[in-house]
């Protein structure tokens, strides 16, 4: 599996046979346009301009990508899909509205994307999110959790691979705390940001304590 980290929530996730894109974002954002992105299957945790650009991404051999924008359970060309569904702030939507998690397996991989999540998870969503190897977590408050409740969070899914997303890079023009609360709240030195993150499902098994992995904004 491969990931590469495009801004805010958009991450492309790939392995030999298959492209998938999560959140895609409006240039109503202030970063970077998206432009030539290809995908067999779009996920949308919500539908807020930096989350839902679909038309930013096309399909693959002629054929329109598979656009999963709600809770359930999804299966395309033996990628498995679960959507949970959750909340965008803490008065259960009555601020923000709603969001869905996404569970993705692949490469025998399961990847959790948490999109705009803005609350502590319930024991109920917590049940349905089991055995994550890689966590997507945002981290820069205001419209989400905040690096502190980023910290409950992975205590509670305890994944093997962290990767932090939603936070404030250059050009953003959201107002969101920045990476370094996050490595502070989680007792971490900074480390080197990297391009790509590649990963095999024996490397996950033979991995003994956490990984933070911090990516580059590679568009």
């Amino acid at each position: 599996m491969e990931i590469t980290w495009l801004g805010q929530s958009c991450f492309k996730i790939q392995d030999k046979n298959i492209t998938l894109i999560t959140d895609p974002y409006n240039s109503e954002l202030g970063l970077k346009p998206l432009h030539g992105l290809k995908a067999d299957i779009i996920t949308m945790s919500h539908n807020h301009c930096d989350h839902n650009n679909i038309r930013a991404v096309s399909g693959v051999a002629e054929k329109s990508p598979l656009i999963v924008s709600t809770p359930g359970e999804y299966e395309i060309q033996n990628v498995f899909i679960y959507g949970i569904p959750c909340f965008h702030d803490k008065e259960q939507g009555k601020q923000r509205g709603f969001n869905t998690i996404y569970l993705i397996k692949m490469s025998e991989i399961t990847v959790a994307h948490l999109g705009d999540l803005g609350h502590i998870l319930s024991d109920e969503q917590l049940e349905k999110i089991e055995k994550v190897d890689i966590l997507l977590v945002p981290v820069g408050g205001t419209s989400t959790i905040d690096a502190k409740e980023a910290k409950q969070i992975i205590s509670q899914i305890e994944p093997k691979i962290v990767i932090p997303m939603h936070y404030k890079i250059s050009g953003l023009k959201k107002n969101l705390d920045g990476i370094d609360k996050f490595y502070s709240e989680m007792g971490a030195k900074k480390s080197e940001p990297i391009s790509k993150f590649k990963i095999l499902k024996k490397d996950l098994i033979s991995q003994t304590e956490m990984k933070m992995v911090e990516m580059e904004n590679k568009h």
